[in-house]
């Protein structure tokens, strides 16, 4: 099988997706009218309500929602075969995760930005909403530092890739202040000095890396852990035009020149897909992911197929700043489709390394030893990029290590490999960190929704000691949890937390088509696959529980595990009492 048999595949069927199942979606299903006034609009508050250009938006958005999932889920779950992760992006990155975006995001623009927990209140019922309330917090916790701790692995010890994200952040501020307050309006403008600035920070992370000033940027994984939640908290109290956005919307130009550039890799050099289409681990046994092909690749492979996470931004951020009902298509089920490219691709990168070297990097040394595994070209990879890579769990060391060997096929790049291999690592931070910044506002924006009926004040998104105090307590929340926490400690978690929460927002999904349009038929674009997450997750977070929890004596994620698997149940009882409501009532 070669690489370009199915990155073409895969572009056909999402295009087909998005011209046909979308407008379908947004005409037929949610009725958009693009001449109804929106919330930014009608609230514009200057800090979180603020009307902003599709484009801009739409770079927000995806970097909101881009995060390790669709990097690192698909490079793990190519422990099963490149065949299984390949067909959960395609089907569920259309039938289920875009949809899941596209419904609540329009859900919540025709409800002021309300966020999920107080839209699952408003349409399912109380007990449902406080639960909701609960469970998103303790899934976002645990999925932001999941997030972060791959931020944290990807930028240990690299004092290129820290500087240039380093540098993204006064680019975002010096191309707000053009946009918003210089120059009002010219966001060419502001966009074109904002490149130009995170263009010089990747060029000169190189030599800086190499000099006695990169010193201040070769960080440790502790302090890396200390620094990040400082990060998340400055991004989630400041207003958002002045950073989050502005710097989301940059980063989104290196996400998707890097995603166009390894495209264009795999067109000119159609590397080979050395991996199986299905390995012998598909029953279980495996090396990597403990379990079975159902569920875990479901669960491994996130945010590239569909994630809960995006229904926090999807009623977070965005909702705050569409300025048209029209923008929704794009942004809501576009950027959806765009991550499930991204995953493709990172599954791609993955499998073009034969297999013994991807499993040479991606489990620990005395772990391989035991699969009678020979490494074919690991020791002149690692030659070749400068770096120890046996042994380097997790899956962004095996992802950089595969954008690497394509890029460097390409003619005349041979000798770049080291360079290919630092910026790719760079770029895969990139990718995860403006993930975390978000979320960790929208983290602040449901801390205070709970807090809100027993202290008025504090809960108020306008009162800074409230803002400041709010988002202090998330951002050490999950600080915490990443400087004692490892990869897999958090991210088993993460993945059954984040299909959790996709569950729920496709059963209110599900609540709220019915109750809108009254047409059963409508409403099975969310029902169908919030049945089949439902089985899903709740199968593979028993199955973490009793044998990978409990077996380790790992009591605080089995602990964590009941709780939300609680909370989801009673939400989803909830939601089909109120679905055969409805339903008797048509």
């Amino acid at each position: 099988m070669h690489a370009l048999t199915l990155l073409i595949t895969a572009l056909l069927v999402f295009a087909l997706a998005y011209r046909f199942y979308a407008k379908f979606i947004m005409t037929k299903v949610l009725v958009f009218n693009e001449k109804n006034s929106t919330p930014a609009h009608d609230l514009k508050d200057g800090r979180d309500y603020h009307p902003t250009n599709k484009w801009v938006l739409f770079g927000h958005h995806f970097a909101a929602i881009s995060g390790a999932g669709p990097l690192i889920g698909p490079v793990l779950a190519a422990q099963f075969g490149y065949l299984p992760g390949y067909l959960w992006i395609l089907i569920g990155a259309v039938l289920a995760g875009a949809v899941h975006d596209v419904v609540v995001l329009f859900a919540s623009v025709r409800n002021n930005g309300l966020s999920l927990s107080n839209l699952v209140t408003k349409y399912v019922s109380k007990p449902a909403g406080i639960a909701a309330g609960f469970a998103v917090l303790f899934i976002i916790i645990t999925a932001l530092a999941g997030l972060a701790l791959a931020v944290v692995n990807a930028l240990n010890e690299s004092s290129w890739a820290t500087f240039t994200l380093a540098v993204t952040i006064p680019a975002a501020l010096v191309m707000s202040l053009w946009m918003y307050r210089i120059r009002p309006g010219k966001i060419i403008e502001a966009s074109v000095i904002g490149f130009v600035i995170v263009l010089l920070g990747v060029i000169l992370g190189e030599p800086v890396s190499k000099s006695e000033f990169g010193k201040w940027f070769l960080l440790s994984k502790p302090t890396l852990s200390l620094i990040l939640p400082v990060y998340g908290f400055i991004a989630s109290v400041l207003p958002v035009w002045l950073l989050l956005c502005p710097r989301d919307y940059l980063s989104s130009y290196m996400k998707i020149g890097t995603i166009i550039l390894l495209a264009f890799g795999i067109f000119w050099v159609n590397p080979v897909i050395h991996m199986p289409a299905l390995t012998n681990f598909v029953g279980g046994g495996g090396p990597i992911i403990p379990g079975k092909v159902w569920p875990f690749v479901c669960i491994t492979i996130a945010c590239g197929a569909i994630s809960g996470f995006h229904s926090l931004v999807a009623s977070g951020t965005t909702p705050k700043m569409i300025s048209n009902e029209g923008d929704i298509r794009l942004i809501g089920y576009g950027s959806m489709l765009v991550e499930g490219i991204v995953s493709i691709l990172a599954l791609i990168a993955a499998t073009v390394l034969i297999p013994a070297d991807y499993f040479a990097i991606n489990i620990p040394e005395k772990v391989f030893i035991t699969l009678g595994y020979t490494p074919q070209y690991l020791s002149e990879i690692e030659k070749m990029v400068g770096e120890t890579l046996a042994g380097r769990t997790g899956g962004a060391v095996s992802l950089a290590a595969g954008m690497s060997v394509i890029l460097s096929s390409i003619p005349g790049m041979k000798s770049m490999m080291g360079y290919w291999y630092h910026f790719a690592i760079m770029f895969e931070a990139l990718f995860i960190l403006t993930t975390v910044d978000t979320g960790t506002r929208v983290a602040r924006y449901i801390l205070q929704e709970i807090i809100k009926p027993v202290n008025k004040k504090l809960g108020s998104g306008t009162w800074l000691p409230g803002i400041f105090i709010t988002g202090g307590i998330i951002s050490f929340s999950w600080g915490y949890l990443v400087y004692m926490g490892d990869i897999s400690t958090i991210w088993p978690m993460f993945g059954v937390a984040n299909q959790l929460l996709a569950t729920v927002a496709l059963i209110f999904g599900t609540v709220y088509i019915l109750q809108n349009t009254g047409k059963w038929k409508y409403a099975l674009i969310t029902f169908l696959p919030a049945l089949f997450m439902f089985v899903t997750t709740i199968t593979a977070s028993l199955m973490n529980i009793l044998y990978n929890y409990l077996p380790k004596q790992n009591w605080t994620n089995a602990s964590l595990s009941v709780i939300m698997l609680v909370l989801v149940l009673i939400i989803f009882i909830e939601a089909m009492r109120k679905l055969y409501k409805i339903i008797m009532n048509i």
